[in-house]
């Protein structure tokens, strides 16, 4: 794909999320029914400010949203009380479908969501963003409910990063610029659209969701991708604008760990679509290096980490005959 059609792609599914007032979508929702599934893990100081404006100005002054439901992604703090305190269903990740083994990371608690949620079109929202607002929502749920053909939509806004010398405006989504969009122009070039291939923020229609595999880890964006690239084409994906985001940033050793398993992630796919056959897989183990006694003769402790690309299947291949959930 040259850059000439990244550019119409972009004039035709991109748009701004004031580009979608609420009482438009509520008048274009009909039947339609709405959840925001919010994984979060030790985010008590953030979790009930994001629950309390979804409930107050898309649940109760306009009746957009129909669910609001956090996943309690294994909090060691106060997330999952302070979560019910301000009104959103709360369920524990390994509550859902518990005849399953239990996997770790991000898109673990996504795929659990996906599973305990019912809305038609279900919207992701990650539960450490600080200055939350209501257009996070509705600009993702803007082309759902205006536009068929459009089956997942991303969001993507301004990262500030904040740091010693300052802030960069633009500073944020470091592993995006280096591991993650390189990778995606080389073997995706269709997705070179994408501003943020691996944000948090984004909504899709469930059967849509519930057929394409979730990788347990950070690599779950970036195969959804992917995914759903690879089976409905470019045109059933759309951006919007959402503004700013601030939440709290890792440091460099765990984007270091992200940064493997997106790596991971894109490495499987290429074999799925048969793009890129390799003599043998990747190894999975990352060695880290941080300050501390190792016993080698360095003042460097070696830090060993499994970056498996372990995955769950697609929701609907659980089901039995008869609609329900088979977890045996």
């Amino acid at each position: 794909m040259v850059c000439a059609d990244v550019g119409a792609w972009l004039s035709r599914r991109g748009s701004r999320a004031g580009d979608w007032p609420v009482t438009d979508l509520v008048a274009a929702k009909g039947d339609t029914t709405v959840s925001v599934v919010i994984p979060a893990r030790d985010e008590e100081a953030t979790v009930g400010d994001i629950v309390r404006a979804i409930r107050r100005d898309l649940v109760q002054r306009h009746q957009l949203v129909d669910e609001v439901l956090v996943v309690d992604s294994r909090s060691r703090d106060a997330t999952a009380r302070v979560a019910a305190e301000a009104g959103a269903a709360v369920v524990a990740q390994d509550a859902v479908l518990p005849a399953l083994p239990g996997l770790h990371g991000k898109g673990e608690a996504l795929w659990k969501g996906l599973a305990a949620s019912r809305g038609d079109l279900v919207v992701f929202v990650d539960g450490d963003l600080y200055d939350f607002t209501g257009d996070y929502v509705t600009g993702l749920l803007g082309p759902l409910l205006t536009d068929p053909a459009i089956a997942y939509v991303k969001g993507f806004y301004h990262r500030p990063l904040t740091g010693p010398a300052g802030t960069d405006a633009d500073g944020g989504g470091r592993v995006t610029e280096l591991v993650a969009r390189p990778l995606l122009n080389l073997y995706w070039p269709e997705l070179a659209g994408f501003v943020q291939p691996l944000a948090g923020e984004y909504a899709g229609r469930r059967e849509v969701l519930e057929r394409v595999p979730f990788v347990a880890n950070y690599g779950v964006e970036v195969g959804h991708l992917i995914d759903i690239l690879e089976s409905r084409g470019l045109d059933a994906l759309a951006q919007v604008d959402l503004g700013k985001r601030t939440h709290r940033h890792q440091d460099t050793q765990a984007l270091g760990r992200m940064a493997g398993q997106i790596m991971l992630t894109v490495f499987d796919r290429l074999e799925r679509y048969g793009r890129l056959v390799s003599a043998e897989p990747p190894a999975t183990l990352l060695a880290q290096f941080r300050r501390g006694e190792s016993g080698h003769g360095i003042d460097r402790e070696l830090v060993v980490t499994d970056l498996a690309c372990e995955q769950r299947p697609p929701l609907a291949s659980l089901r039995t005959t008869d609609g329900s959930r088979d977890t045996a």
